[in-house]
């Protein structure tokens, strides 16, 4: 009997531990596995994000730049005879903004009449680069793919032709970026959001490397890449790649359009993945006293019991289960031991399940600002529309924010972002949602509340804003646009659009205010 009776208890142990050991485990790696996924997620989109914000500003840099020439070349055609008025324009046009490299003023055989600077000696000679040849049979604005000029550098050039007042082809001025020295793409993507390995780099329509950090890579071409295959198709959007290093990337990238040029913004895998695996380590060992402690008040109470503990111990092989607990609760602890014991797995189970439940809102939550991330907004807004359930939502902005980041660095631009996010709580109300769209951009989502309603809460936050320090130590402003479902909007997608339109709008009207869709 007695030996019968220590093989139970043996079994009995056996059991338990293994219980615990499998339902930690699991626990742990399962919230990971949720927090990796998540992380990845977020990454993408933040460079999905920040890419398309950067093809944007290489888009309105180069239709800046056709407007520029544009309005030289219409008002050339009195001086094209005059080499003092000449040089004076090209001189004119490649310091108004430092835009380009070099300007140059060719009549229509490509006789180069004027340069700036003069230390680029072409002034008197023909054009005989792919890209001047391209301009002066195309007489049309251009921007050419890179090519090597006549003075030997890698260039791209972008033209504009010059007529006359009856319409007679005089030549053509034309702004030539230098790709392998300083030029105006370092100004636009030379500072980026993380200084980790992460970097930004352009190709051209066939997959050549157009800007790149490292001056060596530009003129590849990188076709193999998946991300640039995507966007010199005309895609925008983001995925995991391989470098031509052999290192995973997290790859956001958008096309530019005007040029069939592409921006990707990428990010290592492994960097990004860095607070994931402090997170979980710091989890572990956070557990391991109570765990440590419930396995000892199991092995020091095993002893003295049987059938009690049959029953725990079948609960406890399902312990990641919620209803395991209940179960637990109802097993008749009619001695002090198995008391103690069924005490001790309630807590145990408990722990390990808020830690799942912890893992599980990391997931929902923005990890900078700690307001509800994307994915969860979508998931929000698809529930809502599901439902038919009326509501509006603030889309805002902040204005200037890159200012903030070259000013004050991206430590302070994260301060001011977390600053918005605990302004944006104070001001919503009990059942508002406060999100983060992506970058500078938040969206407050308010259920039952019309789009007068919204506008009140969005103007006592950009209130708020405007009359306070942010951790800058002056004021940021914001702009916002206010749409309501489904009065403005049938889809959440259109309703989203609704609110950019008034952003846009508030953009547009100076900044620093509330617009609602359809507001002139």
């Amino acid at each position: 009997m007695k030996s019968r009776q220590l093989r139970l208890k043996h079994l009995i142990m056996g059991l338990a531990m293994a219980a615990f050991f499998f339902t930690s485990i699991g626990s742990i790696w399962s919230g990971y596995r949720m927090n990796v996924d998540s992380i990845k997620e977020n990454s993408l989109e933040t460079n999905r994000v920040y890419a398309q914000k950067l093809a944007t500003t290489a888009s309105a840099y180069l239709e800046e730049a056709f407007q520029i020439l544009g309005y030289s070349a219409g008002h050339m055609e009195s001086i094209m005879n005059d080499d003092a008025a000449l040089d004076k324009e090209t001189d004119r046009l490649k310091m108004q903004n430092n835009m380009f490299n070099s300007v140059i003023v060719s009549n229509a055989d490509g006789l180069v009449l004027s340069v700036s600077p003069p230390s680029v000696d072409v002034k008197g000679k023909y054009l005989t680069s792919v890209g001047g040849k391209e301009a002066l049979s195309k007489k049309t604005p251009l921007v050419s793919k890179p090519y090597k000029g006549i003075t030997g550098r890698l260039i791209i050039f972008i033209s504009y032709p010059i007529f006359s007042a009856q319409n007679e082809y005089l030549g053509m001025v034309a702004g030539t970026i230098y790709l392998k020295e300083h030029n105006v793409f370092n100004l636009l993507l030379g500072e980026h959001y993380y200084n980790d390995g992460s970097y930004v780099f352009v190709v051209d329509a066939d997959g050549r490397i157009i800007y790149h950090q490292d001056p060596s890579r530009i003129n590849d071409i990188v076709m193999d890449n998946k991300a640039v295959k995507a966007v010199v198709s005309g895609k925008n959007g983001a995925q995991l790649v391989t470098n031509t290093k052999n290192i995973e990337m997290l790859a956001g990238y958008s096309s530019v359009p005007i040029t069939g040029w592409g921006v990707i913004s990428q990010r290592p895998l492994e960097v990004a993945l860095e607070p994931s695996f402090d997170r979980v380590q710091e989890v572990a060992i956070n557990a391991i006293p109570l765990m440590l402690l419930s396995i000892f008040v199991l092995l020091w109470t095993a002893a003295r019991i049987a059938r009690p503990l049959q029953q725990l111990a079948t609960l406890t092989e399902e312990s990641l289960d919620s209803r395991s607990v209940e179960g637990l609760k109802s097993v008749r602890s009619w001695y002090f031991e198995a008391y103690y014991l069924k005490s001790a797995l309630i807590r145990s189970l408990s722990f390990l399940q808020g830690q799942v439940s912890y893992f599980k809102d990391q997931s929902t939550t923005d990890p900078l600002t700690g307001v509800t991330n994307r994915r969860t907004m979508d998931a929000t807004l698809s529930e809502w529309e599901k439902n038919q359930l009326m509501h509006s939502i603030i889309l805002l902005d902040l204005d200037h924010f890159k200012s903030v980041n070259d000013t004050y660095g991206h430590a302070v631009g994260d301060k001011v972002l977390q600053y918005l996010a605990k302004k944006m709580k104070a001001v919503a109300r009990e059942n508002d949602i406060c999100c983060r769209y992506g970058g500078e951009e938040f969206i407050i989502l308010l259920p039952n509340t019309t789009v007068e309603e919204a506008a009140i809460v969005a103007e006592n936050l950009r209130q708020q804003l405007a009359n306070s320090n942010s951790p800058c130590g002056r004021p940021v402003t914001l702009s916002a646009g206010v749409a309501e479902y489904p009065k403005m909007a049938s889809t959440t997608e259109a309703l989203i659009e609704a609110a950019d339109g008034a952003l846009y709008l508030a953009k547009q009207a100076g900044r620093n205010q509330v617009k609602t869709a359809g507001e002139k």
